[in-house]
């Protein structure tokens, strides 16, 4: 089964980094840098143009990180990240066909943040819920038919 890109480059660095050619400070921006190129380089070898390759979204998001579909970084949450790549989540996710509904986030803080709000409960603290849930009374009372 052939590896994918951001294995291969995540393997082309950390072998510069074990070879001692690179230090392990600048590990992000020279994976980021070796995964851009050997996109370039599949895009060119298989049709010659400059235009990129269709990912799958689906592989960029895992249970414990996001991987920018732009540039390669890893992160726990794509939404300020996007601002170096001049996109908003709404355009990110157009562009790479990815459903409104499917957070930007590893699954993992995903999962942290629903507990926390069933916990917390924020929506209740809303003034428009606590008025909703107040009983008016109307001071008359309706007929019922019954059928």
């Amino acid at each position: 089964m052939p590896q994918s890109l951001l294995e291969m480059a995540t393997e082309l660095t950390t072998a510069l980094i074990q070879a001692g050619e690179i230090p392990p400070e600048k590990l992000q921006g020279t994976l980021q840098k070796t995964y851009m190129g050997l996109m370039e380089l599949q895009t060119k070898g298989e049709n010659g143009a400059a235009s990129p390759a269709p990912v799958d979204w689906r592989k960029s998001i895992t249970k414990h990180a996001v991987t920018c579909l732009e540039c390669g970084a890893i992160y726990k949450q794509l939404s300020r990240h996007l601002r170096e790549h001049q996109l908003d989540s709404r355009a990110y996710r157009s562009k790479y066909g990815i459903p409104s509904s499917q957070p930007l986030t590893a699954r993992s803080v995903t999962a942290k943040r629903k507990t926390i709000a069933q916990r917390v409960r924020p929506w209740e603290k809303a003034p428009g819920y606590m008025k909703h849930m107040e009983v008016k009374p109307t001071g008359r009372k309706r007929a019922v038919s019954v059928k």
